[in-house]
């Protein structure tokens, strides 16, 4: 499956939206749909409005949508600037629609706005035990730094069923 869409940047506008649509990709029945869930891992919320619009309005984050012909929400994602490089975070598409290469889009997009900025390395964290998404990464040139970080503890990024923790992957893109 091949769907049209375009690249653009969130706005509050695409607040209700982004956030229904990154929840049901996440978290909950729906985003059993998809092969991204962290419904096994996770329960409670991946986002909410106050955090979406608090992202959008940092100077220093964009979040990029992808939209189809109807201007629907198809996925996102944020990007972070940091000193020398972004953080990647937050790369969503909806759940019956995965594996369309529209998450593939929106990483190329992450990368080429990076680009644009003068920024030629992107980092991200991936929750351990997600070996099939740890390894898509991978595919597309991103790498283990054999750097971890912990996982919140707090009910914001949502109650674990587990322990869990992050590995740290980071691709050169210049």
């Amino acid at each position: 499956m091949n769907i049209d869409i375009n690249i653009s940047k969130v706005t509050a506008t695409d607040i209700t939206e982004l956030v229904q649509l990154v929840n049901s990709a996440y978290r909950g029945e729906s985003s059993k749909k998809g092969w991204t869930t962290e419904a096994d891992l996770l329960e409670g919320v991946r986002t909410d409005p106050n955090t979406l619009l608090d992202q959008i309005n940092q100077v220093d984050q964009t979040l990029l949508k992808a939209i189809d012909s109807s201007q629907k929400i198809l996925g996102c994602v944020s990007l972070l600037k940091k000193t020398n490089k972004f953080y990647l975070g937050m790369l969503t598409v909806q759940p019956d629609i995965q594996s369309s290469g529209i998450g593939k889009k929106l990483l190329m997009a992450a990368e080429d706005y990076a680009k644009s900025n003068h920024i030629y390395c992107i980092e991200m964290t991936v929750i351990s035990v997600r070996q099939e998404l740890i390894a898509w990464y991978q595919r597309r040139g991103y790498h283990l730094t054999g750097e971890k970080r912990a996982f919140p503890n707090d009910p914001k990024f949502g109650i674990k069923k587990q322990e869990l923790e992050f590995v740290v992957l980071e691709k050169n893109i210049a």
